[in-house]
């Protein structure tokens, strides 16, 4: 759901995995999540079957376990944090420190822009000059991308060791999901559907316009 109410887009990818037996899709979304506090990154995985799945001792008893697994059959989350260390506002972590001039990104630091660079990359700040933390992951979305996204172990957490990467999507039209939009019913999914039966990543032909940039998703953390 990239409308989640409680959560502020930023980027998102999406990957396809398959063996001669297995399948995983796998949708990485960079967020911010005010009640979570910090940046993350939620790595969806939607598979035949998984490795690593949550472990039965973080569920109290075996009956909340078993209910766990049967309610989700196919579906696992892992959550990444690529940024070490933030300046945010003592009075209100939604908005960064007036002090905060760098993060430490992926082991390095990183320059956060003046105010004014954020309209150059399309974000209106909402409370000028204060700049909220979710505007900030926008911006890192459009200037380190390949950092704030998932690297290549964390994006497989779940999936299959013997499975092969076969598609990579930047952007792509998403459902609706809020709106009651089914997966099985978007264009998007049933391409990919026909890639992973086949094994033949032409059939992913869309004629739809992606749509998975975080401007077309504005009901995102209104919540």
């Amino acid at each position: 759901m990239l409308d989640n109410g409680y959560l502020y887009l930023a980027a998102s990818r999406l990957t396809v995995h398959r063996s001669a037996s297995d399948w995983a899709l796998v949708i990485e979304i960079f967020e911010y999540s005010p009640r979570g506090g910090v940046p993350d990154i939620n790595v969806h995985t939607f598979a035949s079957t998984f490795r690593n799945r949550e472990p039965e001792h973080r569920f109290g008893n075996e009956n909340a376990y078993r209910t766990y697994l049967a309610n989700n059959p196919h579906n696992e989350s892992q959550f990444f944090y690529p940024i070490a260390s933030l300046l945010q506002d003592e009075e209100n972590d939604e908005f960064l420190s007036d002090f905060a001039c760098d993060i430490s990104l992926r082991g390095h630091m990183v320059r956060l822009p003046e105010v004014g660079e954020y309209q150059t990359v399309g974000i209106m700040l909402e409370d000028f000059p204060r700049v909220r933390v979710f505007e900030m992951c926008r911006y890192l979305a459009s200037t380190h991308r390949e950092e704030i996204l998932a690297k290549s172990t964390e994006r497989r957490v779940n999936v299959l060791p013997e499975m092969k990467q076969i598609l990579q999507l930047e952007d792509w039209h998403h459902p609706d999901v809020c709106s009651s939009e089914l997966p099985s019913n978007n264009e998007t999914f049933q391409q990919l559907a026909q890639v992973i039966a086949s094994n033949d990543t032409s059939l992913y032909n869309p004629t739809m316009e992606p749509n998975t940039h975080w401007k077309n998703w504005p009901e995102g953390g209104t919540l």
